[in-house]
């Protein structure tokens, strides 16, 4: 930076100081403008209280409604005594409330929680909602108002009936299977003439608070989304995982899914959700015990006559891509569900990856009995071994212009110029043909690569072998391994240091070291003066990623130290054993094999010479005119 450059900086700063001072308000301006928001914020106050007095009264005046409605045809349901009904197996542990006749608590046995209980409490009391809401022709019938009479109990079966007044009634039977499979239905017997006869569909209202179920709760929040499924083109989405949104799906669904890191409650209606459902999620605060609350407004198919149930199904377990598979298999509906899909593993080439090499790999090396973290780094050593060739091509087409830069920058010194910048590339790219090699020859190995190392930054924190697993000094390779803790948040770091993620950044700072020298050394001209600020941004790199990855999972952590370990490794390796003489011998036997043959000349070469001699032309004609 010189010094004109320097006294220019100066004299803007001074300029925007200057105008800063000047153009201020005085004190009397400043006081009427704080008078002037003041009234204006009282008024908006008045107008929102306003607002919420009579969305509160509306409400209030549906609620009774409802209640009267229901109260007409189902007085002898309204009143009783709440209790439990507990369905289990050797997988899951359900509550049922005989106030509202739905699930209420959701207990997943053998995944210890946080906290070092044995099972995993998905949902508790109050934490999850399902009501039914029926539209008659003078009553409405609001189910979670109703209180509902058991029968027909076991440990796997019940079947819940509210009685109307009319004789008929409101019947959800439930049948849970061998595994994390809940079927029920939903009958109403005896009540079609209460019913419009084009009434043909009824609405579900189900909310879900999600808990809190691992230690790191920015990093759990991150994979904890309400997901679903479109019915015809078979798409799978989910709302946004950072912020509040609400959304209405116009397209028919298979199914909606409250889902968590590593758990889901996820309801299929074996008719589909119609369009128009209404889906909203909210971000609860760290510390609350809570990660989002989900809400899902939908309409489905319902029978008046009470001939054909309304039938659905429920998903309560662990997001384990095989278990979901063995689990959907015994679906009564028929429909190919793809529930696998609450297994995240990143977009559509990344979940390729993952799907069919990643995961058979991953259960190879488990099904051996080997540590999480042994399987991680085996999984690293393959993936190095696969890519092994790639990048000693992409290493040696760097060797070959690191010999040749003497070469390069002895032919084209000549082009120092700024006019004459063309030239210089048509002279290298001359060069870069008779030596037969090409700048652009190493790029694209580390593309192939890039894949591989996306796609497990999806797969590692979805893989639920992890979770709780211990490594080293790694309590839980699927959360975060502090060192250091404090008690406050502190933005952009957290409330701890991790060790893993230190590790990582360190491995990246070696071997963007490893790399900036190999770059170096291969740059000609003003080439050289640009690396050195590539250079600083690749160094910055590391500090960005810590600052990204400290409350990351350590497997994941883990797994990207020990991948940038083994690359840093393997260019030492290559480095130590290139003979650059050897190489530079071979080089030269080219360029005089190819020095007189001008077919030899890359195309793009020859594209670079067509544009510097219409460049040439152009200035011709500019002079002549």
């Amino acid at each position: 930076m010189n010094r004109d450059t320097v006294i220019g900086f100066v004299l803007i700063a001074l300029v925007l100081i200057g105008f800063s001072w000047w153009s201020q308000p005085s004190q009397e301006e400043i006081e009427a403008y704080k008078r002037q928001q003041d009234s204006i914020a009282a008024v908006q106050q008045q107008k929102e209280a306003q607002k919420q007095e009579a969305a509160a009264k509306k409400q209030a005046e549906a609620d009774s409604v409802a209640q009267n409605d229901t109260t007409t045809l189902f007085y002898h349901a309204l009143s009783g005594q709440s209790s439990q009904v507990v369905l289990k197996n050797g997988k899951v542990e359900l509550t049922l409330d005989t106030k509202g006749g739905t699930l209420t608590k959701a207990v997943i046995k053998d995944f210890e929680d946080k906290d070092g209980n044995k099972d995993v409490t998905l949902y508790d009391t109050d934490d999850q909602q399902m009501n039914f809401l029926l539209s008659g022709k003078q009553d409405n019938i609001v189910t979670q108002e109703l209180y509902f009479t058991p029968s027909n109990q076991t440990d796997s079966t019940v079947t819940m009936t509210a009685q109307a007044g009319n004789g008929g009634s409101i019947v959800l039977d439930y049948q849970l299977g061998p595994d994390h499979l809940l079927h029920f239905s939903l009958t109403a017997k005896g009540m079609s003439g209460i019913f419009a006869p084009t009434y043909k569909e009824m609405d579900i209202e189900w909310n879900g608070h999600s808990r809190q179920q691992e230690k790191g709760f920015y990093f759990e929040n991150r994979y904890t989304s309400l997901f679903y499924k479109e019915a015809n083109d078979g798409s799978t989405d989910n709302l946004s995982e950072t912020s509040d949104k609400t959304e209405t799906i116009e397209e028919q669904l298979d199914w909606v899914a409250f889902r968590n890191q590593f758990f889901s409650l996820a309801l299929v209606s074996k008719d589909n959700f119609k369009g128009g459902s209404t889906l909203s999620s909210t971000q609860d605060e760290k510390n609350s015990g809570y990660l989002k609350q989900f809400n899902a407004r939908l309409r489905t198919a319902f029978d008046p006559t009470g001939k054909k149930p309304s039938e659905f199904e429920m998903f309560i377990g662990p997001n384990d891509f095989r278990l979901i598979q063995r689990v959907e298999k015994q679906s009564q509906f028929g429909k190919d569900l793809d529930l696998e899909q609450l297994v995240n593993l990143g977009w559509w080439i990344f979940r390729l990856i993952n799907r069919w090499f990643t995961l058979y790999v991953f259960e190879w090396l488990a099904s051996l009995g080997l540590s999480m973290g042994i399987v991680l780094i085996l999984i690293t050593l393959l993936l190095k071994t696969i890519t092994f060739p790639m990048v000693k091509k992409q290493y040696m087409s760097s060797a070959k212009m690191r010999v040749l830069k003497p070469k390069f920058e002895e032919a084209t010194k000549q082009y120092d110029k700024p006019e004459d910048q063309m030239k210089k590339q048509q002279a290298m790219m001359q060069l870069y043909s008779q030596y037969g090699v090409s700048p652009l020859s190493g790029c694209l190995p580390m593309l192939v690569q890039m894949p591989i190392w996306i796609a497990m930054f999806w797969f590692v924190p979805n893989a639920i072998q992890l979770r709780g697993q211990s490594f080293l000094w790694m309590e839980d390779l699927a959360t975060y391994d502090p060192i250091v803790s404090w008690g406050s948040h502190i933005w952009g770091i957290g409330d701890h240091l991790s060790l893993s993620c230190l590790l990582f950044c360190g491995s990246n700072i070696l071997y963007s070291w490893f790399t900036m020298r190999q770059q170096k050394d291969q740059m000609v001209g003003q080439q050289a003066e640009q690396m050195k600020m590539m250079q600083w941004m690749m160094y910055l790199m590391p500090v960005m990623f810590f600052f990204m990855f400290n409350d990351y999972s350590s497997g994941l952590n883990f797994y990207y130290f020990i991948s940038l370990l083994f690359s840093s490794i393997i260019m030492y390796v290559l480095r130590k054993t290139t003979d650059d003489n050897k190489l530079l011998a071979i080089l030269e036997a080219r360029y005089r094999e190819n020095k007189n043959n001008p077919k030899k000349q890359s195309g793009l070469a020859a594209r670079l010479e067509a544009m510097q001699k219409q460049a040439e032309e152009m200035q011709r004609q500019r002079q002549r005119k």
